[in-house]
């Protein structure tokens, strides 16, 4: 997952992180600054439950905002190419 892609969409993220597990501070997001495995031991510190339950919830919060939009411009990419 691209770093720099993370740190533009940071506050989508933390958004959608803090909907879904609101005991965490915004000043504890913010001390992970963004980092993926950083946001799934804060989360399973708070919450308790497996690593694994919530590294698998933690990615499906960045794929939506990190992956797709890249998905979607390769494909931009792709079809631009296919066309000439």
């Amino acid at each position: 997952m691209n770093n720099d892609m993370i740190k533009g969409k940071w506050n989508e993220i933390k958004g959608d992180l803090q909907k879904t597990w609101g005991k965490i501070t915004n000043d504890e997001w913010e001390q992970t600054k963004g980092d993926m495995k950083a946001v799934t031991g804060l989360v399973q510190q708070r919450y308790g439950q497996g690593k694994e339950d919530f590294s698998e919830k933690v990615a499906r919060v960045y794929d939506k905002h990190v992956a797709e939009p890249a998905h979607n411009s390769l494909k931009e990419e792709q079809d631009k190419n296919n066309r000439h």
